[in-house]
């Protein structure tokens, strides 16, 4: 794949294709998920320029300038990770918090083989958060991103996998990747690679699926589960990870139990007293199972699932004083678009987004329908007064910003 770009598309990608294919796999979004897709790592050698994304000189402004707090930041070395006193430090007058980046401390410990990890670059990074942003709207799954800043021959963390599915994107120098297959297949959140400690340590002994060296625009899909470990070789290492947090059959197994059991809250028969002198639950379980599953069939866990997927993103940044400006003079001739990656559902009369919901007069559910497809419309279009209510909401944006 060509890794002359213009904008944020390479040239050997279609037209029109998206982050997934222009950037990472070179496959279209069918294709992937055919597959590849949560069933097997998928190494692409100059998937893209990465130049524009992330740098060293990245590195050093996040952790010099920018004031960063932990959580931001992680620090380990073979395989344990740092206590965060040991890198913070308080910045002095007028910003005495004392869980800041001390930037000395961090050059000590990165000179003494540590590995440093930047995490949700998707709040800290504006590159890389566009990037992750149209990612996860293409997948319909949320992204975070973390970077890993290695030394040299050395490495961060032993053999492990990750709860969530990754793409590796190598941004400077170069690391050997050995990568195994999973001794606990498709593992949930709440199941880490520790609950399986000690078969990770065999199975990471054993021969690798994957043995590579990842150089400069290199890209490595693993699904979770899959083992890996990784090495700084000849010089400094930078790469990002691009965490792929996937809805599971599981989760929604979860959300629809929720739905039912709150249905059964409003049943008489379930919530009365079991007989007096009952010695477990009996014939009583019966009748339970009975109610669950009529409540389970009956149940519509879409709303659950909507808000949970709100919950775990967030919209795209709003400029408090733009945002006053587009406000203080609006006009017929104001544009606006719909806020991006604000995850807004029109339910009847109620438009429910990341920012909280509004119901609206059957007189101006034309209009919201219509902001919807997230084009650019004029407050005329829209009516003027409909279009300030939604810029005081953090739904609209200026059309510019």
């Amino acid at each position: 794949m060509s890794t002359t770009r213009t904008g944020l598309q390479d040239v050997g990608a279609a037209p029109g294709a998206g982050a997934l294919e222009a950037r990472l796999t070179g496959l279209g979004p069918k294709e992937f998920a055919r597959d590849i897709w949560g069933r097997r790592p998928l190494l692409t050698r100059g998937a893209s320029d990465f130049s524009d994304l992330f740098s060293a000189s990245a590195v050093d402004e996040l952790i010099a300038r920018r004031g960063l707090r932990t959580p931001f930041l992680r620090v380990a070395k073979d395989g344990a990770t740092l206590p965060e006193s040991a890198f913070t430090s308080s910045a002095g007058v007028g910003a005495t918090i004392a869980d800041q980046l001390d930037d000395t401390a961090l050059w000590r410990a990165f000179a003494d083989g540590a590995t440093l990890v930047l995490q949700a670059l998707q709040r800290t990074w504006e590159p890389v958060a566009d990037l992750g942003a149209r990612l996860s709207a293409e997948l319909g799954h949320p992204v975070q991103a973390n970077a890993y800043v290695t030394p040299p021959q050395s490495r961060g963390f032993d053999a492990h996998y990750d709860v969530h599915d990754v793409f590796v994107l190598q941004i400077e120098g170069t690391k050997r990747w050995l990568v195994h297959a999973p001794v606990h297949p498709d593992p949930l959140r709440d199941q880490p690679w520790t609950d399986h400690r000690s078969a990770v340590a065999e199975a990471a002994r054993g021969e690798a699926h994957l043995d590579t060296v990842l150089e400069p625009g290199d890209v490595l899909y693993l699904p979770r589960g899959w083992l890996h470990a990784a090495e700084a070789q000849g010089g400094v290492s930078v790469h990002l990870t691009l965490g792929i947090h996937t809805w599971t059959r599981y989760a929604l197994a979860e959300q629809l139990a929720q739905a039912a059991l709150a249905a059964l809250r409003d049943d008489p028969r379930m919530r009365s007293t079991l007989p007096l002198g009952v010695d477990g639950p009996g014939g009583e379980i019966d009748l339970v199972r009975e109610h669950l599953l009529a409540a389970v069939t009956e149940a519509d866990s879409a709303q659950l699932f909507h808000r949970a997927r709100r919950g775990q993103g967030r919209p795209a940044p709003l400029g408090p004083l733009a945002q006053f400006t587009a406000v203080d003079g609006l006009g017929p001739d104001t544009p606006v678009r719909l806020r991006a990656a604000l995850e807004a559902r029109l339910e009847g009369p109620r438009l429910t987004t990341r920012v909280g919901w509004l119901d609206f007069p059957e007189a101006d559910l034309p209009s919201v329908s219509r902001l919807l497809d997230g084009e650019v419309r004029t407050a005329g279009e829209l009516g003027v007064a409909l279009t300030g209510r939604l810029l005081r909401a953090g739904v609209l944006v200026p059309a510019g910003e």
